[in-house]
């Protein structure tokens, strides 16, 4: 079987590269930082316009009719410029709530205790409940309008440690949200299972950015009359960072064909991994600049560790892991995704 990317995919992800170099460069990077975070209507618009949001749409239902290993491509450029906004939670949202296919709808979600990001400019908040027993419906729900107004209302902002991601706290809040305005077709545990993969890819390609960056800066840098990626120490930083993005590659791309949880939860700890970890070495091979706010190896990291904290934390990961491989040898491995028990996971945008 042949895992190699069809030039289609190519061509699709290139072309989502392209796109972003155009319409989100570094200058636009950093407008976004300097007004902390606040998202921009007609970037998401284009974004909508050029199917990132309804890529797995039927072509019937105004989609482009992909499915997940096409979607881990785009959300992998997402991750490598560094795109802010709820991309996940509008992204799993089209077709579920009004204008988020075509990127008119900034949709968020909140699952678990853990912060909503982008609350304050959402349009819609899918509130992730509780994996419903076999047969009942969905713990996926939507808030809009005076719902969603009274949601906002009682979420208290709290302070982000990525200045591209607003955050409001909403633990209790969430308990006692308003009667939503509509439920969602989708299967709470899909719906968790698929954000969590789509973070991972965003987690890889924010890693193979950082590992550019620092075998770029090692290249160019001198000290002593030579390049810095010539003394041995900086070399072996640089060839981890590489160990580490492509064994999260090859996870992220896999989980993406199987759909499989346990192969979800393993992707995502990969990746989380070689976005934090690479992130801190690309910043420790920049030497004290990188530690300036000029530079962008800061955001790269600070965007790592929330996402990181996001949908599937390392330790919930683990823990379906160690389930999984309890379970081996007394139940037949099924990949039937939603309706196994598993760990908690928690929420983000």
């Amino acid at each position: 079987m042949d895992f190699q990317l069809s030039d289609d995919q190519r061509a699709l992800r290139s072309g989502m590269r392209d796109l972003l170099g155009a319409v989100f460069d570094r200058d636009r990077l950093r407008a976004a930082v300097e007004r902390g975070g606040a998202l921009d209507r007609s970037l998401w618009r284009e974004l909508g316009a050029a199917g990132f949001f309804a890529l797995r749409l039927p072509e019937e239902e105004g989609g482009v009719g992909l499915g997940l290993p096409e979607a881990v491509l785009l959300f992998e450029e997402a991750g490598r410029a560094l795109l802010p906004g709820p991309l996940v939670a509008t992204h799993l949202a089209a077709g579920l709530v009004k204008g988020a296919s075509e990127g008119e709808a900034v949709v968020t979600a909140v699952a678990g205790d853990l912060p909503v990001a982008h609350l304050a400019e959402a349009d819609a908040v899918l509130v992730v409940g509780a994996e419903p027993p076999a047969g009942e419906a969905t713990g996926a729900e939507s808030l809009t309008g005076e719902a969603l107004r009274a949601f906002v209302a009682a979420a208290r902002p709290v302070r982000s440690m990525d200045p591209l991601t607003p955050l409001h706290s909403a633990r209790a809040v969430a308990e006692r949200a308003p009667a939503a305005t509509e439920r969602t077709p989708a299967h709470a545990g899909r719906f968790r299972f698929e954000a969590a993969l789509l973070t991972a890819a965003e987690q890889l390609g924010s890693a193979a950015r950082t590992t550019e960056a620092a075998v770029q800066h090692a290249g160019s840098r001198e000290q002593f009359g030579s390049p810095v990626g010539a003394f041995q120490a900086v070399k072996h930083l640089c060839a981890d960072m590489l160990a580490r993005t492509e064994p999260a590659r090859a996870a992220v791309y896999a989980a993406a064909v199987t759909g499989d949880p346990v192969e979800i939860a393993a992707a995502k700890l990969l990746a989380d991994e070689a976005a934090v970890r690479n992130a801190r070495d690309c910043l420790q091979i920049h030497g004290g600049m990188g530690f300036t706010w000029e530079a962008d190896v800061h955001l790269h990291l600070k965007r790592a560790w929330l996402r990181a904290a996001s949908w599937l934390t390392g330790a919930g990961a683990e823990e379906l892991l160690a389930a999984d491989l309890g379970a081996a040898g007394r139940l037949p491995r099924s990949s039937a995704a939603p309706g196994r028990p598993v760990p908690e996971v928690g929420g983000g945008g």
